[in-house]
């Protein structure tokens, strides 16, 4: 009896535990001054038992050059506006930029949980400071909002539905962060899209490939990005219909663009049409590859072999560079 009282004591205190940490939260709670994180949210169950479809984060002032890591099976949408000040970014003032991420059309059973990442900066905010990042879950029609802050000198502890917080600590004051983390470049999001560099070309038919390369990815790093350059010599259209690699489980086609001051990522399930007599480009913050599943992160130098498949001109091989986070 004393051993069956010992367990039912040890369950209570597990669920009285678990109870407490259900709501959304940080994976790291705390920030340092200047620097560039990844914030990683934790989402540890559905709705009333449903499934998490949505999740939306609105990003605090103080947090800034926000950058989502894309996820399998999900829209993206960063929705852009006016900082409250203005903030450097390496001799450049920036006032504006991404101020709420959506991610959007996903299944996340209740019976599990899953993170949702954001690369960004801690920009200007003293030590001490608590930023909220008030973050609400759609399941279908059922709404969780995980909004309430704490007032100054109250205990956030006690409320309901309490927004994750990031404490900020003091830095170390060289203000450097891994500007690339979230293993797949966004940098279109800020305007800053390059052209792919010129590499070994691929033909096949009336089409050529050439430009072809990927980004280095950081170790546990779960996505990976790709790009190239097709152009269409023939008279008749074609299309990009599939992409098979061996360094990865999975290669998706996606499209980003910005409408209305909303940046959208969407996975292209019809292809990419290649026009006749037009050029195509997969570059970043534009069209491009997602390498999902990845068997090792992509590190610059190597190469990433690719096959990739055309309605009309059928199978081609093409070998993309791996050159370094930001492209060069």
């Amino acid at each position: 009896m004393k051993t069956v009282q010992t367990l039912g004591l040890a369950a209570a205190l597990s669920f009285a535990a678990t109870a407490a940490t259900a709501h959304v939260t940080f994976l790291d709670a705390e920030a340092a001054q200047e620097a560039t994180i990844l914030a990683t949210l934790q989402v540890p169950h559905g709705c009333d038992g449903k499934p998490t479809n949505e999740v939306q984060v609105k990003l605090p002032e103080g947090f800034v050059f926000a950058k989502p890591q894309p996820k399998a099976g999900w829209e993206l949408e960063v929705i852009k506006g006016d900082y409250k000040r203005s903030y450097d970014n390496h001799g450049t003032p920036v006032t504006s930029g991404a101020i709420e991420i959506r991610w959007k059309g996903g299944n996340l059973s209740d019976d599990f949980y899953d993170t949702f990442v954001i690369q960004g900066k801690v920009s200007g905010v003293d030590a001490g400071t608590s930023l909220a990042f008030p973050v609400t879950q759609l399941c279908g029609d059922t709404v969780e909002a995980w909004d309430q802050i704490a007032a100054d000198g109250s205990d956030p502890h006690k409320l309901k539905s309490p927004a994750p917080v990031l404490k900020v600590v003091e830095g170390s004051g060289h203000g450097h962060g891994h500007d690339d983390m979230a293993g797949m470049d966004m940098s279109g999001m800020a305007g800053m899209a390059m052209a792919a560099p010129a590499g070994d070309e691929a033909k096949i038919g009336d089409l050529e490939i050439s430009g072809a390369f990927a980004k280095a990815m950081l170790p546990g790093q779960p996505v990976g990005g790709g790009f190239f350059t097709v152009k269409n010599n023939g008279k008749s259209d074609d299309t990009l219909v599939a992409i098979t690699s061996p360094n990865a489980g999975e290669v998706q086609m996606h499209e980003m663009k910005t409408e209305n001051n909303v940046m959208k990522m969407r996975e292209l399930k019809g292809g990419i049409a290649i026009p006749a007599g037009g050029t195509v480009k997969l570059e970043p913050g534009a069209l491009h590859l997602m390498f999902q599943k990845v068997t090792a992160p992509f590190k610059q130098g190597d190469t990433v072999p690719v096959t990739l498949t055309f309605e009309k001109a059928g199978k081609v091989d093409v070998t993309l560079k791996v050159l370094s986070a930001q492209g060069k």
